[in-house]
């Protein structure tokens, strides 16, 4: 007669079965219907930042970590460039190196690893822009006609001078055939020394 193990509840409490997921991270961008200077043969809607501050957030944040990330290689290999340049000759360890030659060693290789990782922020800033606004020009900003975007107020005026030049009623505006959103790079500005609108 074989005795029975009465089962460990532990093992089928909540805890031990369920398997949480991450909390899904929020969409950056919403889809919209397009607008009249649209190609309609991509679809009814496109995919837009809500707002200009959410753009403009998700292009800071773009810059910041291509910059963090480009900073990080460039340290190291500062660190490499940096030692090698600042080794003694070849022929120095033969005959036996003195505490001033490793003091020395130690100043050389902070003043290299200064200059180098100077110079490398520099570059690394400039190609993490370059980076995001080679993505960011193109991406769609929604126009919030509600909240008075001051682009709303441009675009207002332009769908007005065509609907006059076209004969066009307001049955335009009720077809959705309106501005829905602009481009970045109306965003980004002549702030930037790139060239956004090639």
């Amino acid at each position: 007669m074989s005795s029975t193990v009465p089962p460990n509840m532990e093992e089928y409490s909540a805890s031990s079965t369920l398997i949480p997921f991450p909390t899904p991270l929020p969409l950056l961008r919403q889809p919209i219907p397009v607008s009249q200077p649209d190609d309609p043969s991509l679809g009814p809607f496109t995919l837009a930042f809500k707002t200009p501050q959410s753009f403009t957030q998700s292009f800071t944040s773009c810059q910041s970590q291509i910059t963090h990330q480009c900073e990080s290689g460039s340290r190291v290999g500062c660190s490499i460039s940096a030692s090698n340049k600042c080794k003694p000759i070849w022929w120095k360890p033969l005959i036996g190196l003195s505490s001033s030659d490793f003091k020395q060693r130690e100043v050389c290789e902070e003043v290299e690893m200064e200059k180098c990782f100077r110079e490398s922020k520099i570059k690394c800033a400039s190609f993490a822009k370059e980076k995001c606004v080679g993505v960011f020009k193109e991406a769609r900003v929604a126009v919030d006609w509600r909240n008075g975007d001051r682009r709303s107020v441009g675009k207002l005026v332009w769908l007005a001078t065509l609907m006059e030049s076209e004969g066009m009623g307001f049955e335009f505006l009720r077809s959705g055939a309106a501005v829905t959103s602009y481009r970045g790079w109306e965003l980004l500005g002549d702030s930037l020394d790139v060239d956004i609108k090639g």
